[in-house]
């Protein structure tokens, strides 16, 4: 395994502050209207802001959660080598598999219960039941399970990884190999969404996304071997930004010319037709282009402020309490009945704020410091 492994950069912190800020927007996005699943949802008869929220998720959805795998398969070869093979076994069942199991059996259950109090059932009584039923909901916390998943893989094969990652370069950051990468994202992503579309599960997982999550984490962890994230140059990065830009409309659009405004269905989450294969490949192409400017931009920004240095230690705390805090936040601002929009805004600004502030109270804990 390569010495020149990568530790950890200040630029990266900062992608992983605006990712979870995003997981936070997100599922507050499907709140209001959005299209996904989550633990609340008002219904409102908008059309405008529907449309509008939903485009929001699908162009998150096309590269937040994969660049959190590719950031983290980035680490783990410089994890292994710190740490060696039992202390790599034994970080991750701590630091993954103790929030995994926290969040699955008391904090997820807790969640539908907050969420429950709208149809007038009362949260205690609620959670009390749903614990005594065996309630399991890992919620967002299936992405520990599935890089508890990656990691094990990882110690299988990772000598055939770091094998390939020497045989790579900063020519290896080719438009042609992007493409490369992008045919074979869409092509996985179709085949998977014929077995499990997305919005279903098998085992808490969305399989139907699992085309990137792969290959995205397997190969953030070739990559580290000569530090290519490092190494996305503007050449490289606006070409694709101004495609993933110019990709973005190109859904509403088919889903417009296909008559979904007229009712028509328009289903791209699965199945042998031809938008499950547009959509398929629509977010490899916005994905891309958004993670390839992540990586370049925030890599030269110019003086960043301190403040990231400060958000950035509370990032999968946040990640981990946002649910009911999310919940908690919608059903607070509710009762003021705002338009759509302006109620995504104010709920999700106050979700971010509380969900970093309980992170960083739980850190001051000695043993939850280590585990957060």
């Amino acid at each position: 395994m390569s010495r020149t492994a990568p530790i950890r950069s200040d630029f990266i912190d900062r992608i992983r502050v605006m990712l979870t800020m995003l997981v936070i927007l997100h599922h507050t996005s499907i709140m209001y209207g959005g299209d996904g699943g989550w633990y609340l949802r008002f219904p409102h008869e908008d059309k405008l802001s529907k449309v509008l929220l939903t485009m929001m998720c699908a162009v998150d959805q096309s590269f937040f959660m994969g660049m959190f795998f590719l950031l983290a398969g980035y680490f783990t070869p410089a994890s292994l080598l710190r740490k060696g093979m039992g202390g790599f076994v034994r970080d991750r069942l701590v630091r993954l598999g103790i929030p995994l199991l926290f969040f699955s059996f008391i904090l997820g259950p807790f969640t539908i219960a907050l969420a429950d109090t709208r149809g007038g059932s009362g949260i205690w009584q609620r959670w009390a039941q749903l614990t005594q039923e065996g309630e399991i909901n890992p919620g967002p916390l299936w992405f520990a399970g599935a890089l508890l998943i990656f990691s094990a893989v990882y110690l299988l094969i990772h000598p055939l990884i770091t094998g390939i990652g020497k045989t790579w370069s900063e020519r290896s950051l080719s438009h042609r190999n992007l493409l490369a990468m992008m045919a074979v994202w869409g092509c996985g992503a179709f085949l998977l969404r014929l077995w499990v579309p997305t919005g279903q599960e098998i085992a808490y997982l969305q399989i139907g996304f699992f085309s990137s999550y792969i290959l995205l984490f397997f190969g953030g962890a070739a990559a580290a071997e000569q530090r290519l994230l490092e190494k996305i140059t503007p050449a490289l990065a606006k070409p694709w930004l101004v495609v993933s830009i110019l990709t973005i409309p190109t859904l509403m659009v088919y889903a417009i010319l296909s008559g979904a405004l007229r009712g028509e269905k328009f289903d791209v989450h699965g199945g042998w037709t031809l938008p499950a294969l547009f959509y398929a490949y629509w977010e490899a192409f916005v994905g891309t282009g958004i993670m390839l400017m992540l990586l370049w931009r925030t890599r030269i920004a110019t003086a960043p402020s301190a403040l990231w240095q400060v958000i950035a230690p509370q990032c999968f705390g946040a990640f981990i309490v946002h649910p009911p805090v999310v919940v908690a936040v919608g059903l607070c601002v509710q009762p003021l009945q705002l338009y759509p929009l302006a109620m995504f805004a104010l709920a999700s600004s106050a979700s971010v704020a509380i969900s970093f502030s309980i992170a960083a109270s739980l850190r001051r804990l000695p043993l939850l410091r280590h585990i957060l």
